[in-house]
């Protein structure tokens, strides 16, 4: 079976008309890098959330997800590596974005906060602080690069691109997914600070959810009880291995270091236990 596309993380077989079959490897990548040190069952624990979201939230949006189960699938997935990693899919028209909600001031949104007061087409308050929730949650979309860093855009880019009515429903289905899964979230201990959808369109044009879904590699989650305003708060991401490669100046760096045995190990063990709370 010949692979159709490998992204960062999965690898997408083209196996029908309508259907595809998606492999969440145990490969790792920050700062828009794939590292070349595997984390270990990384892929079993992003395919078990995933899937869990997806059954959660089916309710608010249709999703690509279709079974689970190595029977449903051609003969080569059949085997002991493809076990809890890999899911029969409805194919869909990608659209060309990525769409990220944020219910918190971090990451890109605090850094451009604090240089302009403002982030992709938004403006903010004086005074805010890193990690401080906002009001209400936001879309902050960015476009998708085949190589090279995404770049944020503005809700009206996006409805430029795909129509104001497509693109509000897009808003609304992200920001209700958001905070349905927020408060599960919050019930297990873990606080949901922002996430990152990706969607398509079925063959009647309807608006499919697709790829992952509120996982560790496409979300951050903060431990809710060691979490404080101003700063960063004790993530269950790969947030612990962004932070071990900008304190050592290896964000971003092509080719990508090798990550150390213990590095691995912590990164494994925050993935680990982000599943264990959220899937019950």
């Amino acid at each position: 079976m010949q692979k159709d596309f490998s992204g960062k993380v999965r690898d997408i077989y083209d196996i029908s008309d309508d259907r595809l079959v998606i492999v969440t490897t145990d490969r790792v990548s920050a700062f828009d890098v794939v590292l070349p040190t595997p984390i270990p069952d990384k892929g079993r624990v992003l395919n078990a959330i995933s899937s869990f979201w997806f059954d959660y939230t089916k309710d608010i949006v249709k999703n690509h997800m279709i079974s689970t189960d190595l029977n449903d699938m051609p003969a080569e997935f059949r085997t002991e590596w493809n076990e809890g990693r890999t899911v029969l899919v409805k194919k869909c028209r990608m659209l060309p974005f990525e769409f990220i909600i944020r219910g918190f001031m971090f990451g890109s949104m605090w850094s451009s906060y604090q240089k302009t007061g403002t982030f992709s087409g938004f403006s903010f308050p004086a005074g805010m602080r890193q990690a401080q929730r906002l009001e209400t949650p936001i879309l902050t979309p960015s476009s998708k690069a085949q190589e090279g860093h995404d770049e944020y855009i503005t809700f009206a880019d996006v409805a430029k691109a795909i129509g104001e009515p497509l693109a509000k429903q897009i808003e609304e289905v992200g920001i209700a997914l958001y905070k349905k899964c927020y408060d599960y979230a919050y019930s297990c201990g873990i606080i949901l600070a922002d996430t990152k959808f990706e969607f398509g369109l079925d063959e009647n044009g309807e608006l499919v959810l697709c790829d992952e879904l509120f996982t560790p590699d496409s979300s951050r989650f903060w431990s809710a009880d060691e979490y404080r305003e101003g700063t960063s708060p004790a993530s269950l991401d790969k947030q612990f291995l962004r932070d071990w490669l900008i304190e050592n100046h290896l964000n971003g760096l092509t080719p990508a270091p090798e990550i150390p045995e213990e590095i691995v190990k912590k990164t494994q063990e925050k993935y680990f236990e982000c599943r264990d709370r959220l899937v019950k």
